[in-house]
């Protein structure tokens, strides 16, 4: 393995020019999803089980919070601002860019063996003492190994491999899954998981859990050297989170 020292005589960098581009553009438009996102949710804060979903229906569970429409029953005396409209507008543009990133990002990390080389565990990491011992550190706080100066930790790899393919995939399906357009063109793909309601509860339950991956990412690069990794996704420069932490 690489180690801090080695990146700084050689010049490498921590992460491609494509992968801090496609990171921030990501991260640019999952913030963009998650306003938009919440401002629709709001227009109706009731989910439902199934193809059709209206306020006559008994919801699947509903989030205690005021709506945006007067037609919602939501047992409070009060309507928030109606912000349906724009934010349906952005959250459809930012899902696009999100989609075209993901494509250029995945591509050329198949192409490039970036996933290969940098997001598979290595087989001598497919062990749950591995994970656990990881797991210590950062509980512990302790400063990252110098290896991980110049690639991801056991952790940072098996999270990033369940979001890449598995949390996106399925938020964009779901998301897909809830357009008449796309539906009519390809019934299957709201059919396949019980309907267009349904997919806007499945939709829901993945954007919250892509929220938490973001708040716990964050927060990894916090333990593990915010400086140093901001600067590694920022210039590219390998930076040596031990030297920051103490």
């Amino acid at each position: 393995m690489t180690t801090a020292t080695e990146v700084r005589k050689t010049g490498a960098v921590r992460h491609s020019a494509l992968v801090r581009v496609t990171h921030w553009l990501t991260f640019l438009s999952f913030a963009a999803l998650l306003v938009t996102g919440g401002e629709i949710v709001i227009s109706h804060p009731r989910f439902y089980w199934g193809e059709t979903g209206n306020v006559n229906m008994r919801p699947l569970f509903v989030i205690p919070i005021p709506a945006s429409r007067s037609t919602v029953p939501t047992g409070y005396g009060y309507i928030l601002p109606d912000q349906n409209g724009w934010s349906r507008y952005l959250h459809f543009q930012s899902a696009w860019v999100l989609v075209f990133t993901a494509l250029v990002y995945g591509i050329a990390g198949v192409v490039s063996g970036h996933f290969q080389r940098d997001l598979v565990p290595e087989r001598r990491d497919w062990t749950w003492r591995a994970y656990w011992a990881r797991t210590a550190q950062y509980l512990h706080r302790k400063p990252p190994d110098r290896a991980e100066a110049g690639s991801y930790n056991v952790l940072q790899r098996t999270t990033y491999l369940i979001v890449i393919l598995v949390l996106f995939p399925l938020t964009i399906w779901t998301g897909l899954a809830m357009s008449p357009s796309f539906t009519s063109a390809v019934p299957a793909t709201a059919a396949f998981l019980g309907g267009r309601q349904s997919a806007r509860t499945l939709h829901f339950f993945l954007s919250i859990a892509l929220l938490v991956f973001l708040f716990v990412h964050v927060a990894m690069i916090a333990l593990s050297g915010f400086r140093s990794r901001m600067r590694a996704m920022i210039t590219g420069e390998a930076g040596d989170g031990r030297r920051e932490a103490r």
